[in-house]
């Protein structure tokens, strides 16, 4: 039974990051999911819980003996051992895409000393800016295809609270228990792609910014369709 692809993107940005892969794979034949983590910064802490929620919530059509492949970029990647756990369905096999590392052992902590640092003067009654917005244009200009995807990209973010950022997210026992790979992007996160190698983990490095998978979707489905499916 050929598995359904769910692709969760970081409750920094949005659904949007994902479509254009989303789209690419479906033509391809598969079934893809995109949840949206869009509202998990709502409310008070913790966050973590409306995470696993909104991608349970997602597949409730969905038989529970149906296999899933997860895909997690950025600080979904956090996310990933809570939403495997919170799901009946078995998984084959999940990616961390250019994407944080949940802790070998314990709760993880969203963000190091430094980022949360960075982020606190810039909240504005506990709410942060958009994440666009906290690097320079520089920084940001070349991660987009275009200017359409970038308002598309932009629009749709969430102002998140500076609590998501430090909140620890738990590492569920056994979450591990089915193939992990990593795709690499980006040159800051070189050092956790080297993490996964050394957790046994396949690797794989496609070159680009840290939203490649909107500049290249083409590449990025058939990356992720190599760590997972087997397909060529």
């Amino acid at each position: 039974m050929q598995p359904i692809i769910v692709l969760a993107h970081s409750p920094s940005v949005g659904p949007s990051t994902w479509n254009p892969v989303a789209e690419h794979l479906t033509a391809r034949g598969y079934q893809v999911r995109v949840p949206s983590l869009l509202h998990v910064g709502a409310g008070e802490a913790p966050f973590w819980p409306r995470a696993a929620e909104a991608v349970r919530a997602d597949l409730r059509d969905i038989p529970t003996g149906h296999p899933l492949v997860l895909a997690a970029h950025s600080n979904a990647g956090l996310l990933l051992p809570a939403i495997r756990s919170g799901l009946d369905h078995p998984v084959t096999g999940s990616v961390f895409v250019d994407a944080a590392l949940p802790a070998r052992t314990g709760p993880t902590p969203v963000a190091p000393p430094e980022l949360l640092q960075f982020l606190r003067p810039m909240a504005v009654n506990g709410t942060l800016p958009r994440w666009t917005d906290w690097w320079d244009e520089a920084d940001i200009a070349p991660m987009f295809s275009g200017p359409a995807m970038r308002r598309k990209v932009v629009a749709e973010q969430p102002r998140l609270p500076l609590a998501y950022y430090e909140q620890r997210i738990p590492v569920p026992d056994g979450w591990d228990d089915h193939p992990c790979s990593y795709l690499l992007f980006s040159p800051p996160y070189e050092d956790v792609a080297t993490d996964a190698r050394e957790r046994g983990w396949r690797t794989a490095h496609l070159p680009g910014e840290h939203l490649h998978q909107i500049v290249d979707p083409v590449g990025t489905a058939q990356q992720l369709l190599e760590l997972t499916v087997g397909a060529a």
